[in-house]
């Protein structure tokens, strides 16, 4: 049985800058190179961080506190219009990963397509439970997260009946590829018994993804920018939107690769074989 092609995810992220016309600069870019969908992040700045901590100080394009840095990558309502809009536009789906209920109840006010859990909320039980309420397809990451944990989380989806997929992923920005450790991804699968994809944070192209993909992979999310060298801790650990199509037709092409297991004489084979075969038999 041949493989099928992996749901690919463009992770944005905050990688915008807080820029709408660079979000949609990516977007399109995504859409283009074939990607099915592009995922944002949405956080409440006051409940996911602390008063002293969103005091301190911290250099950035935006200022010197930590709060100016944070709301100044921030997207609020009139940006994820434009982005419901455009994404229609060009056919692409969106989705933003949530860190507090409030942005999870923003989000909805979309209907996207599918819910995305980043690794750090795979300990915030109550969002969890709200995700897994709505009942839509869920790309669970969980890195950084032991195996009791994540038995945790399944249990949650499971009693929800709610769809899900796993994401075998390493939460080092950028990782090294020899921390890949993508052999977690048929542990995953047997173990929990579902889909399981891998969300990157590599600093190569696509060598990594493709031996995700090889190991039956069933979505691959990787981290997406314009410009490597722009401002922001994720962009180091991302693909540059102009390598977005070598990466998607390399992806593309691994399900053809591995075939379907059948041994037999192919048909392009055949010529070769008259004339080998006779030769050797003669």
């Amino acid at each position: 049985m041949t493989a099928s092609k992996p749901f690919l995810i463009a992770e944005i992220g905050i990688n915008h800058n807080g820029d709408i016309e660079l979000a949609k600069r990516i977007i399109a870019d995504a859409a283009a190179a074939g990607f099915h969908a592009v995922k944002f992040q949405k956080r409440t700045i006051d409940i996911v961080y602390d008063k002293e901590m969103l005091d301190s100080p911290r250099e950035s394009p935006w200022g010197t506190t930590q709060r100016e840095q944070k709301e100044g990558l921030e997207f609020g309502k009139a940006e994820y219009d434009e982005i419901d809009r455009y994404c229609k536009e060009l056919g692409i789906q969106w989705t933003a990963s949530c860190w507090d209920m409030k942005s999870l109840e923003f989000l909805r006010a979309y209907d996207p397509p599918f819910h995305k859990i980043a690794s750090p909320m795979l300990g915030h039980i109550p969002l969890l439970k709200a995700i897994a309420a709505d009942g839509k397809k869920t790309y669970i990451s969980t890195g950084m997260s032991t195996l009791e944990e994540i038995d945790e989380v399944v249990d949650i989806f499971r009693a929800a009946k709610c769809p899900f997929e796993l994401m075998h992923c390493n939460s080092t920005y950028p990782m090294e590829v020899e921390a890949a450790n993508l052999q977690c991804i048929p542990m995953l699968r047997e173990r929990y018994k579902c889909d399981v994809g891998y969300s990157g944070h590599e600093t190569s192209l696509v060598t990594v993804c493709i031996a995700a993909a090889a190991l039956g992979a069933t979505s691959i999310e990787r981290h997406v920018t314009l410009d490597r060298a722009m401002y922001g801790s994720d962009q180091s650990a991302s693909i540059e939107t102009k390598a977005l199509k070598s990466f998607t037709t390399a992806l593309f092409a691994v399900p053809g690769i591995l075939g379907t297991g059948e041994k037999r004489v192919l048909e392009t084979e055949a010529p070769a074989r008259e004339k080998l075969r006779l030769s050797i038999e003669a």
